[in-house]
């Protein structure tokens, strides 16, 4: 690896990237919508190119000597019409694939998602990545992670290499869903399904940049790999320790999962009808990624790419209360 071009960039795993990237001596372009986006990836060591997911000329361009493509943009968010998801993660992932192949790059590197296995409710444990994808009407994310997924995997040639890396909950210093979270624990809007007993996997940023350059090394093309933290945790334990670092004590408030699931519905009903701005307290595609038990066999990553956490749940912790 070279040279690479970076969509995502100036977000919290795609900044990352760019920094361990320039620090193997790689030169790096990452893809930018705005100038304090260019400035971000400029910081972090990158060149700037400036276009959208949907500007296949400009992304086109930008890859001119690129060897690999990192496609970590996306749109994640617990509520938002179906045509956003669509737009950014499907659209934009055909428009990367059409690019990476117009501009002669090698290897395609895509940030997916585990949730894309995830269907009706129910408890996952050791799941390996030959469980079929998933498209719940409920949950556009994971309908639309997974339908990206299938496009990159299925670009897979002889000319280009497809390799999809699959994190759980992303964590780590910055991470942009933490202010969210702790606003509502602070608001007394936060409650814990079932008590928060769901053992779950989770994935430091450190952790997932380490499976995206291994897979862009090692990866067999056309194959998906889960990557974690090599450790697994209740969701109370996740958020006891995540809300620690800003101060905010565990939560107490819990509610059993059916009722917290029929609730979410209602309240998707609610949003849906009458069109509000706002977005609902909770949701099924929310509860469906967090309420469960779903803990990750990462044996695939370690005997194809040599993948090895490089951080674990404790030192990052640490590093995040500073």
């Amino acid at each position: 690896m070279k040279k690479a071009f970076v969509t995502g960039g100036s977000g919290f795993v795609g900044s990352a990237l760019i920094r361990r990237l320039v620090a193997q001596n790689v030169r790096v372009v990452a893809l930018v919508r705005s100038e304090a986006a260019a400035a971000a990836v400029r910081n972090a060591g990158a060149d700037a190119c400036r276009g959208d997911l949907l500007d296949e000329r400009a992304i086109t361009e930008g890859m001119r000597g690129c060897d690999t493509v990192f496609h970590v943009a996306g749109h994640l968010s617990q509520w938002d019409p179906r045509e956003v998801f669509h737009k950014a993660n499907v659209l934009g992932t055909r428009t990367m694939l059409a690019a990476a192949k117009a501009a002669g790059a090698s290897t395609f590197i895509a940030a997916g998602a585990s949730a894309v296995v995830m269907g009706r409710p129910m408890s996952m444990k050791d799941i390996s990545e030959d469980l079929p994808l998933q498209a719940p009407s409920w949950a556009p994310y994971i309908e639309t992670k997974a339908e990206a997924e299938r496009l990159v995997r299925q670009a897979n040639t002889s000319e280009l290499r497809t390799v999809v890396i699959r994190p759980p909950l992303i964590w780590g210093a910055g991470m942009p869903m933490l202010e969210e979270m702790v606003a509502a624990a602070k608001a007394g809007h936060f409650v814990l399904p079932d008590a928060g007993r769901q053992v779950m996997s989770t994935s430091h940023v450190d952790n997932v940049v380490e499976g995206l350059v291994l897979a862009a090394e090692k990866g067999r093309g056309g194959e998906a790999y889960f990557v974690t933290d090599g450790e697994d945790t209740t969701l109370k334990d996740v958020l006891t320790d995540l809300f620690g670092t800003r101060g905010v004590p565990p939560i107490k408030r819990s509610a059993p999962f059916g009722l917290a699931w029929y609730m979410a519905a209602a309240m998707e009903a609610v949003w849906r009808t009458f069109r509000l701005r706002s977005k609902p307290p909770i949701t099924r595609q929310t509860l469906r990624m967090i309420g469960q038990d779903f803990t990750l066999d990462i044996s695939k990553a370690r005997h194809d790419l040599g993948y090895i956490p490089v951080i674990n749940w404790a030192d990052g912790i640490s590093r995040m209360r500073g």
